[in-house]
């Protein structure tokens, strides 16, 4: 299934502890319908390397509102964007 978040949107919690909250979309599962955002249901985590860490935990997709899309990255060539030469040209004739 097509899912209409996807990672880096903005989205907020409609149901749950954490209702109310929002941030950014970290990652998706989209087996489990379930995703993972930045500052909800943070979990305590114990690594015998790190010690004590704070995770965000899985959240059911159907618990969260669409926001704002993620900035969109900036394209390299754009098509249609006028070179040296073509702006030369145009501001001759």
């Amino acid at each position: 299934m097509k899912l209409k978040i996807k990672k880096g949107d903005t989205v907020e919690v409609i149901a749950g502890a954490d209702k109310g909250k929002k941030g950014t979309v970290l990652g998706i599962d989209k087996n489990k319908m379930k995703i993972r955002v930045q500052g909800v249901r943070v979990q305590t985590h114990f690594d015998k390397k790190e010690g004590m860490m704070k995770k965000e935990g899985l959240i059911d997709y159907s618990n969260v509102k669409f926001v704002q899309a993620a900035a969109a990255k900036a394209a390299k060539g754009a098509k249609g964007a006028k070179t040296k030469k073509t702006a030369e040209a145009a501001a001759k004739a």
